[in-house]
C-alpha cells in the first residue's frame, strides 16, 4: 500500500499558471511573426513584379536588335513594341500559368514605359519601369 502512495505523489504535471504563461509567450510570438510574414509577402510580390519589368526590358532589347538586323534601320519605340509582339498602350497577358503577367507598354519619344499591374488573378504585383530606346 505504501508503494501506491509514493507513486501518486510522484505524479507531476504543469500547473495552470505555467500553461497560461506558455500561452502568453506564444501569443506574443504570433503577434510579432504575423506582421513580419505579411510584410515579406508584400515585398516578395513587389520584387517579382520588378523582375518582370526587367524581363520586359530584355524582350524589348531583343526585339530592337532583331528589327535592326532585319530592316537595316533602328526602330522607334513603337516599332520595337510591335516587333516584341505587343500593341502600343494596350494591356497584354504574357507568360505561362501560374506566371501570367499583365503588361502594358507605352512609347514616348526616347523611351518605352513598362507597367506591370498583376500576376494572374492575384493583385499586389505592381511595378513600373522604363526602357530607353538606344540611339
Amino acid at each position: 500500500m505504501k508503494k501506491k502512495k509514493n507513486l501518486l505523489r510522484r505524479e507531476e504535471g504543469f500547473t495552470l499558471i505555467e500553461i497560461i504563461a506558455v500561452l502568453i509567450v506564444l501569443g506574443i510570438m504570433a503577434a510579432v511573426a504575423v506582421p513580419k510574414y505579411i510584410d515579406l509577402t508584400t515585398t516578395a510580390k513587389k520584387k517579382a513584379a520588378e523582375g518582370q519589368v526587367a524581363e520586359m526590358k530584355s524582350t524589348l532589347n531583343l526585339a530592337y536588335a532583331n528589327y535592326y538586323i532585319t530592316n537595316s534601320t533602328a526602330p522607334s519605340g513603337v516599332q520595337a513594341i510591335v516587333a516584341a509582339g505587343f500593341a502600343q498602350d494596350t494591356e497584354k497577358d504574357v507568360g505561362v500559368t501560374p506566371d501570367v503577367w499583365t503588361v502594358k507598354l507605352k512609347a514616348t519619344i526616347n523611351k518605352v514605359d513598362i507597367t506591370i499591374s498583376k500576376r494572374g488573378t492575384d493583385t499586389g504585383y505592381n511595378a513600373t519601369g522604363a526602357w530607353n530606346v538606344p540611339s
